[in-house]
C-alpha cells in the first residue's frame, strides 16, 4: 500500500505545471529529488506508527499479562487486587474529625437554590430549650456491665494462679477456700448490677453513690431488692443517695471479688455505671455528675473481700468517704486498717455478732496501737473520722442482717446519721482530688 502511494505521487512535484514537467529546467532533477524525499519522509511518518498499531491488533494478547503490564498469580481476581472498600475506611477515625467544606462564592450562584440571607449555622449539641427531667417514681432495674465482678479470667491474688482452676470437658470451674467447686457457666457469668435511684434523688445536691457488696449465697433480685430490702432502706431514708450493687458469685458459698481485685476495678465500675445512673434519673446530661461523685461501700458477710480489695487497689482515693460493714469482718484486716488510717475524713462503722466478734476485736486493737479513736456504739453523730464498732445481742440472726442489726434497717440507720450531718454533707459536695479520677 505504501509503495503505491509513493507510485502514484512520483509523477510530479508540486508547485510544477504539466508544461514545467514535460519541458524541466537544467536543475530540475535535482529539486525533483529533494523534494521526492521530504514527501517520502513525510508518510512514513504519518504510516508507521499506524502500521506498528495494526500488527498489534492481529495478534493474541501476552499470556500471564495485564493491561498495566502486572503479572497475575493464580487465583488472582481483580477483588483480590482491589479490594472493596471497608466500612471503616469511609468514616473518620476517632483522631480525625469532618472538615466542612467551604464553597466559592462563583460555585454557590451556579447552584439553583438561593442565595442564603442569613449566615449558615452548624448544628450544636448545647440544649437551646431548658431540659425538665420527666416526673417519675423509685428507679430500680438490672443493667449488664462489663467492669461488673463476673465473668473474671485473671488470677486469684491469694495464690497468683488463674481463678478458673478446674476443667471438666469444655466447662470450666473455680475451686473455692472451701473445697467445692462452681462452674463458671453457673456462678461466674453474671455481669448484672442492681441500680436504684430514689425518686427525690437531685442531682444538684450534694449526693453520694451507695456501692454495696452482697454476701453469699445471694442474687440481687430475691435477696437484695426483695429481702433485704436495700433499695426501699435508701429511698427511705431521705438521703441523697443511688445505688449500685453488682452480682457476685450467684447463690453460692464464695466470697471471690472477681474484677473487683484488679487494680482500678472500682473506679472502671463507677465511670462505666455512670451512663445508666443518669439515664435512670430521667437526664442524660447529669453523667458527668455521676461520674464524679464520692462512694460509700456497704459490705455484707462475704461481701467483705471486694470491699477490702476496692478499697485497697480500687483507684477512687478520697471519693470513698465511708465504708458499713455488716458482719463482714471475716478477713483482710490489714486493708481495712490501712484505709482507716490513712483516710481521716472518711467514717468507718462495723457492725457484728458473735460470728465476726473475733475479728472485729482484733481489727479494733490493730486500731489501737495507731491512736485511733473508736466509739462502741451508734446513739452519737456521725462526723468524718468516726470510726465504730457496734456488736449486737444474741438472738439477732445473721441472715437477716441487712434488715435487723442493732436496729431495724441499719443500712437506712447509717444513711440518715450521715445526712443528717452537716460535715458529712459538705464532705460529699466536694470534688475529688485529681489523683483519683
Amino acid at each position: 500500500m505504501i509503495g503505491a502511494i509513493f507510485q502514484r505521487h512520483d509523477c510530479a512535484v508540486p508547485g510544477t505545471s504539466p508544461d514545467a514537467a514535460r519541458h524541466p529546467r537544467p536543475d530540475a532533477p535535482k529539486r525533483r529529488a529533494g523534494s521526492h524525499r521530504l514527501r517520502c519522509i513525510a508518510i512514513l511518518s504519518a504510516f508507521v506508527p499506524l502500521s506498528f498499531i495494526l500488527v498489534h491488533c492481529g495478534r493474541a494478547p501476552t499470556t500471564g499479562m495485564l493491561a498495566a503490564n502486572t503479572p497475575v498469580s493464580a487465583g488472582d481476581s481483580f477483588d483480590d487486587r482491589f479490594p472493596a472498600p471497608q466500612f471503616k475506611d469511609r468514616f473518620p477515625t476517632e483522631n480525625e474529625s469532618f472538615v466542612q467544606r467551604q464553597f466559592p462564592d462563583a460555585a454557590r450562584k451556579r447552584t439553583a437554590q438561593p442565595e442564603a440571607t442569613t449566615p449558615y449555622r452548624v448544628a450544636s449539641l448545647a440544649q437551646t430549650v431548658s431540659y425538665e427531667r420527666p416526673a417519675r417514681g423509685d428507679q430500680t432495674t438490672l443493667v449488664g456491665l462489663k467492669s461488673s465482678a463476673f465473668p473474671y479470667l485473671g488470677n486469684n491474688p491469694r495464690t497468683d494462679e488463674p481463678f478458673l482452676n478446674i476443667s471438666k470437658g469444655d466447662r470450666r470451674g473455680h475451686r473455692s477456700y472451701g473445697g467445692r467447686v462452681y462452674w463458671q457457666d453457673e456462678t461466674y457469668n453474671d455481669n448484672r448490677v442492681l441500680m436504684h435511684v430514689p425518686q427525690n434523688f437531685d442531682v444538684r445536691k450534694p449526693g453520694v453513690i451507695i456501692v454495696f457488696f452482697h454476701g453469699n449465697g445471694a442474687t440481687l433480685g430475691r435477696d437484695v431488692r426483695d429481702r433485704q430490702l436495700v433499695p426501699q432502706q435508701i429511698s427511705d431514708s431521705g438521703a441523697n443517695a443511688v445505688l449500685l450493687a453488682p452480682q457476685l458469685a450467684v447463690d453460692a458459698a464464695d466470697s471471690s471479688a472477681g474484677k473487683f481485685w484488679q487494680p482500678g476495678g472500682l473506679k472502671r465500675f463507677v465511670d462505666e455505671s455512670a451512663d445508666h445512673l443518669a439515664r435512670l434519673y430521667g437526664d442524660p446530661r447529669t453523667a458527668k455528675d455521676f461520674a464524679n461523685m464520692p462512694v460509700v461501700i456497704v459490705g455484707y458477710s462475704g461481701g467483705f473481700m471486694p470491699a477490702a480489695w476496692s478499697l485497697e487497689v480500687g483507684s477512687l482515693g478520697n471519693r470513698v468517704r465511708g465504708v458499713f460493714l455488716l458482719d463482714a469482718v471475716y478477713g483482710e484486716l490489714d486493708k481495712f486498717a490501712s484505709w482507716i488510717v490513712n483516710n481521716r475524713s472518711g467514717f468507718f462503722v462495723s457492725a457484728y455478732t458473735r460470728f465476726t466478734k473475733r475479728h472485729d476485736r482484733e481489727l479494733m486493737q490493730m486500731l489501737k496501737d495507731k491512736g485511733i479513736a473508736i466509739s462502741n456504739d451508734m446513739d452519737g453523730p456521725l462526723r468524718p473520722g468516726s470510726v465504730v464498732f457496734v456488736e449486737t445481742p444474741e438472738g439477732v440472726t445473721h441472715r437477716d442482717y441487712v434488715t435487723r442489726a442493732w436496729t431495724e434497717n441499719p443500712v437506712k440507720e447509717v444513711l440518715v446519721k450521715m445526712a443528717a450531718t452537716p460535715a458529712l454533707t459538705r464532705m460529699a459536695a466536694t470534688t475529688s482530688s485529681p489523683g483519683s479520677r
